[in-house]
């Protein structure tokens, strides 16, 4: 007699997925995207320069424009790098004090993800790939692994 496999059952629901190619969801998400990549960035105590560098390179006039007037459509990428940030910046908040979360990106750490750089350091020479590496580790330690 053999025997068929299944899933077992679970409570887990997932989300519907974001359509971030659908302009329309980019154009609901960009600002409030943006407001709060500013006030990570704030938080965090981010220069200017690495903040420029975590939206994937760009210029002086789009990143102060951006920070005057965040009412405008991002792209995929853009949206997809403050999702990470954010992402991260809520789990540290969930897993640390205030203090320490707000402090992590620029702390020495000897988790070996890191090839001996700061969590900030880390993202900035690995760009997206880097940020998704960093919001799974914290994922996982949020998670208890």
């Amino acid at each position: 007699m053999s025997s068929v496999l299944s899933y077992p059952a679970t409570n887990f629901t997932s989300q519907p997925l974001l359509a971030l190619g659908d302009k329309a969801v980019r154009e609901r998400l960009s600002q409030s995207a943006l407001l709060g990549f500013f006030n990570i960035m704030t938080k965090w105590r981010i220069r200017d320069e690495d903040a420029k560098e975590l939206l994937g390179g760009v210029s002086n006039g789009t990143f102060y424009d951006w920070k005057k007037n965040p009412d405008r459509l991002l792209d995929v990428d853009k949206i997809t790098r403050i999702s990470y940030l954010i992402g991260i910046y809520k789990g540290l908040h969930i897993i640390y004090g205030d203090k320490l979360a707000d402090e992590w990106v620029c702390l020495p750490n000897k988790n070996s993800v890191f090839r001996g750089l700061q969590p900030l350091a880390y993202m900035l020479t690995g760009g997206l790939l880097a940020m998704h590496a960093v919001r799974s580790l914290i994922d996982a330690r949020r998670g208890g692994i």
